[in-house]
């Protein structure tokens, strides 16, 4: 029952960050949210089978603070790198002829 939680409250921080972030135009709505799930479910089992106590506060706090880096640097970094690809394909396919010589 604690996985589903801490996988929720993963989901949870991911969201956040999603709208606290700038450039969420540029990925979709679910992506952000279900790294932080995936991160924090992976993080939470783990740290249980290294023997840590699922009713203790640390399992909690490194689960969900990994969550919520996570989700943070998917939606930093993803941001930049989506706008130069768009870029890039606009002035690419903005060359008459060329995209037709490239296939």
């Amino acid at each position: 029952m604690e996985l589903l939680f801490v996988t929720l409250g993963g989901a949870i921080l991911g969201l956040a960050a999603r709208y606290a972030l700038p450039r969420r135009h540029t990925y979709g709505t679910v992506l952000v949210p279900a790294v932080g799930a995936g991160v924090a479910a992976i993080v939470w089992v783990g740290l249980t089978w290294l023997g840590w106590a699922w009713d203790g506060a640390w399992i909690w706090v490194v689960a969900l603070a990994a969550a919520g880096v996570a989700s943070a640097l998917v939606a930093l970094l993803l941001g930049p790198r989506r706008d130069q690809a768009d870029a890039e394909l606009f002035e690419r396919l903005s060359r008459p002829g060329t995209a037709a010589r490239r296939a």
